[in-house]
C-alpha cells in the first residue's frame, strides 16, 4: 500500500502545478478578452454597414429593396468573416497546431468534400441569383423545385440561403442549391384576371353595364391600377364552368389585395342590380392569381 503511495506521490510531484494552474488562468482571461472584443466587433461592423455602407448605397440608382440586399450580403460575409477568426483565434490560444490542422484538411479533403458539395453549390447557385438580380428582400415570389414550391415574401437574400415568409408567417430557410425557377410577382406590372361564376342564361350585356359602372367609380381610388380594365366577357372553364371574366393590370406585388377587393365589388353590385349567381362555384383554376 506504502508502495503504491508512492507511486501516485511521485507521479503528481513530476507535475507543476503552479505553472499548470497560470497557463490554464492566462487562458481563460484570453479568451474571455477574445469573446469581448468579437462582441464589439459585431457592433462596429453594424454600425459600419448602417452608417457608412446604407447611406453609400441610398446615394447609387439602387431602388429600395435592392439596397437592402446588398446591405445583407455585406453584413453576412463580414460575420462569416469575423467568425473565422475568431475560430483562428480560439484554436490559437487552446495551443492546438492550427497549420498542422490545415494541412489534415488538404488530407481528408476527399473525405469532406463529399459533404461540401452542397455548400459550394449554395455559393455558386446564390452568386448567380444575386449576379442577374432575381429577386430582392421585399419582393413577392414563388421558388420552385420540381414539386416544392415555396410562395411569399423575401425576408433575407445570402450567398448559403434564402429566406421567405410565407402568408400564414411561417419563415422558410430555403438553401440556394433547391432554387431552381424563381418567379418574381413584385417586377413590373402584374395581370389580375377575376372570373365571376354565372349562370348561362343571364344577360350578358346587363353584365358588362354593371362591371363597366364599377370599374368607373371605383378604378380612380385605387393607383395601383395601372390602367383601364380590359372587360373581356364571357369564359369556359375546363370544367364546364360558365365565367364572366375581368382583366385588371396592377404594379408588381398588388394582385391579391387588388383582386379580393374588386371580386368583392364585382359581386355585390351584381347582387344589388339583381343578378342571379350560383351559390356554389366549381374551382376553375384560374382565381385571379397570376
Amino acid at each position: 500500500m506504502t508502495a503504491n503511495g508512492n507511486v501516485f506521490t511521485r507521479y503528481f510531484q513530476q507535475f507543476n502545478w503552479s505553472a499548470i494552474l497560470d497557463d490554464v488562468f492566462s487562458k481563460f482571461v484570453s479568451l474571455v478578452f477574445l469573446c469581448l472584443l468579437f462582441w464589439v466587433a459585431k457592433k462596429i461592423l453594424h454600425l459600419f454597414v448602417t452608417r457608412l455602407i446604407a447611406p453609400s448605397l441610398k446615394l447609387s440608382r439602387q431602388d429600395v429593396a435592392r439596397q437592402k440586399t446588398i446591405m445583407r450580403l455585406i453584413e453576412n460575409l463580414l460575420n462569416y468573416v469575423l467568425y473565422f477568426l475568431l475560430l483562428y483565434w480560439i484554436l490559437s490560444i487552446l495551443g492546438l497546431p492550427v497549420s498542422s490542422l490545415l494541412a489534415g484538411a488538404g488530407i481528408a479533403g476527399v473525405a469532406i468534400g463529399m459533404g461540401a458539395q452542397g455548400f459550394l453549390s449554395d455559393l455558386v447557385n446564390g452568386f448567380f441569383i444575386l449576379l442577374e438580380r432575381q429577386l430582392d428582400v421585399g419582393d413577392n415570389v414563388r421558388l420552385t423545385n420540381g414539386a416544392i414550391k415555396i410562395a411569399g415574401i423575401v425576408v433575407s437574400v445570402g450567398i448559403r440561403t434564402t429566406q421567405v415568409r410565407d402568408a400564414d408567417g411561417t419563415l422558410h430557410f430555403v438553401p440556394n442549391r433547391n432554387i431552381t425557377v424563381v418567379s418574381n410577382l413584385s417586377r413590373g406590372d402584374m395581370r389580375v384576371l377575376i372570373d365571376i361564376p354565372i349562370y348561362a342564361e343571364t344577360d350578358l350585356d346587363e353584365i358588362y353595364r354593371i362591371i363597366a359602372a364599377v370599374n368607373q367609380e371605383a378604378v380612380p381610388e385605387h393607383p395601383e391600377i395601372m390602367k383601364e380594365p380590359d372587360i373581356l366577357g364571357p369564359q369556359m372553364a375546363a370544367n364546364g364552368q360558365f365565367n364572366f371574366r375581368v382583366s385588371l393590370t396592377v404594379g408588381g406585388g398588388m394582385q391579391t389585395s387588388i383582386y379580393h377587393i374588386f371580386y368583392r365589388l364585382y359581386h355585390e353590385a351584381l347582387l344589388k342590380e339583381g343578378v342571379a349567381l350560383p351559390t356554389l362555384a366549381p374551382v376553375t383554376g384560374n382565381n385571379g392569381k397570376v
